[in-house]
């Protein structure tokens, strides 16, 4: 079980990161994994402040979320030997950074610059070119730093986009609970209880949830932080993952690049939540509240390829036993699924 050894979270907390560091033992070599735009938001910072507090800093930029960029920090590893990486940046900056240093055995650092999924704190990485079109196992960050000020700065989209990744927690513990009961899979109460407490959270807040409010980050970045840890705890993604996230995995290859990763398994959400017979219209009300989308059109997609993403969610990850695969839907009924919810 893998799990942060420190986190903090507040205004201005980038200024820590040399204490921090030095306190987890790193007062050598480090190096930063960000990206053209998160260096100057926050990565020169970290730089400046690590370097004042007497490391050896190196920098590597990267662009994409590829394997091609992981193997590149990967060499860049090998040749610097850092005594830790620092991942700055969204969550294609977070995952390079967190999948190349544990493939080298190095520890990794999560430095967030935005809130828009819980890869912020989890021990998984979701990379373009691998097998899978889903996360794969990497490591825990030994630390997660998230400054409230500079995250503010992004976009609300990418926050409500967070929100929706903390509340696809509602049907992937009823997903997880549903394989065990049904093909005795594993299931870790602690870590379900984790993941649920974290979704309630933030529909208990959505009116905080605001741009610009700093209680509001703070309530998501602490909801995403605790789902990270409830996977650490799981040793998969099972808590935090489930019908929703296949939906939305299955969008991705049907049209890739239309919404965010948050976006889609919030929408998948509602209509999983239909069918688990759970309180659907709560979900949708809260994610119309902290304005994330709750249709096709809000995602940017058409009516078709919802149906086609919602038929096809439950042959991506065969052996993650869903309510999909318990329903075996027809592409009929999935499009009387989505239109019953108003998705399309």
């Amino acid at each position: 079980m893998q799990l942060p050894r420190e986190v903090i979270v507040g205004e201005g907390v980038i200024e820590r990161v040399a204490e921090i560091s030095s306190r987890l033992g790193f007062t050598d070599s480090a190096l930063i994994v960000t990206g053209l735009r998160t260096w100057n938001v926050a990565g020169k910072t970290v730089r400046g402040v690590l370097e004042n507090g007497g490391l050896n800093v190196e920098t590597l930029t990267v662009e994409s979320a590829t394997l091609k960029d992981v193997e590149a920090v990967e060499e860049r590893i090998r040749s610097l030997k850092p005594q830790v990486v620092l991942g700055v940046g969204g969550g294609t900056k977070i995952d390079i950074a967190k999948l190349s240093s544990a493939r080298q055995g190095t520890p990794f650092i999560s430095i967030p610059t935005t809130a828009s999924h819980d890869g912020i704190a989890s021990p998984l990485s979701s990379i373009k070119g691998l097998e899978k079109p889903f996360s794969v196992i990497a490591q825990a960050p030994i630390a997660i730093i998230a400054d409230t000020n500079i995250i503010m700065q992004a976009p609300h989209r990418l926050i409500s986009s967070g929100c929706g990744d903390v509340i696809a927690k509602f049907t992937a513990v009823r997903d997880w609970k549903l394989a065990h009961d049904e093909k005795n899979e594993y299931y870790g109460e602690y870590a379900a209880s984790l993941s649920l407490m974290s979704a309630e959270l933030v529909m208990q807040n959505a009116e905080l949830i605001r741009p610009k409010n700093e209680e509001g980050l703070r309530v998501l970045l602490e909801a995403l932080i605790s789902c990270g840890v409830a996977m650490s705890i799981a040793g998969s993604s099972r808590p935090c993952s489930g019908s929703e996230h296949l939906f939305s995995h299955a969008l991705d290859i049907i049209k890739p690049n239309k919404a965010m990763h948050g976006e889609q398994c919030g929408v998948g959400t509602i209509m999983m939540a239909y069918l688990h017979g759970a309180n659907w219209k709560r979900i949708k009300e809260t994610l119309e509240t902290v304005g994330a989308p709750t249709n096709a059109e809000g995602l940017g997609v058409t009516k078709e390829d919802v149906v086609k993403a919602l038929f096809t969610a439950s042959s991506i990850r065969p052996e993650r036993y869903t309510i999909l695969n318990k329903l075996n839907l027809s592409l009929e009924k999935c499009e009387e699924i989505a239109k019953g919810t108003g998705v399309i």
